[in-house]
């Protein structure tokens, strides 16, 4: 049975996967789901937590965007052989998300002088904590999180993408070790390809078909 990928038609959490599995020229079906039409009830009764993405292989399912990304990337080198170098990774990768955590409630907030708060304060606060922690990271570690490229800088690069797309920014650029990182990823083999056959996402164009649901 083929593998297949399923998440919304946007970056966010499922696209660090799909850089993954072209990268590692792995065959698998990308089902994307409009965010316009979800929550699709009928869909989320079969999914494991009623959440995406999911990860499907040989009749098995799983979920949670971590473990599809470890589990993807599993007999390649960007699952480190050294427990301390995987360890590292695991690390920034919590921390990456603890930064998106900070992120979705923005997207989230209907009221638009809240959101405008919420927007000032990731930029003049939240930004530059975590971005300038990511990015001494991996000037100490030859450009990566643990010295080489792994799965986890791929999550960072879509954590930076999916927070790009939203608030309208392109915060790696302030910050001249994750900058490279996110040129270099862009430019692997599979996923250099992929990006320029996918196209840009375009968030208000998302938003347009939301608001006319």
């Amino acid at each position: 049975m083929p593998k297949k990928l399923t998440y919304f038609n946007i970056n966010g959490l499922g696209e660090p996967i799909r850089y993954i599995l072209h990268y590692t020229k792995q065959e698998f079906e990308d089902n994307r789901i409009e965010l316009g039409n979800w929550p699709d009830l009928k869909l989320k009764e079969k999914l494991p937590f009623g959440q995406l993405p999911v990860y499907e292989e040989d009749g098995r399912v799983l979920c949670q965007s971590l473990a599809i990304a470890k589990y993807v990337a599993r007999g390649t080198d960007l699952i480190p052989s050294d427990p301390w170098k995987y360890a590292q990774v695991e690390s920034a990768v919590y921390s990456v998300l603890d930064y998106w955590k900070n992120v979705t409630p923005v997207v989230q907030e209907k009221d638009q002088a809240k959101q405008k708060e919420l927007v000032e304060k990731l930029h003049t606060e939240t930004i530059e904590y975590y971005f300038s922690r990511f990015n001494n990271l991996l000037k100490e570690n030859g450009g990566y999180f643990s010295g080489k490229l792994s799965w986890g800088e791929f999550i960072l690069l879509g954590i930076i993408e999916a927070g790009n797309l939203f608030l309208g920014t392109n915060v790696e650029k302030k910050y001249p070790a994750i900058d490279a990182l996110v040129k270099e990823i862009r430019s692997l083999p599979g996923v250099k390809e992929y990006i320029v056959a996918r196209g840009p996402y375009d968030f208000e164009e998302i938003k347009a078909r939301m608001n006319k649901q």
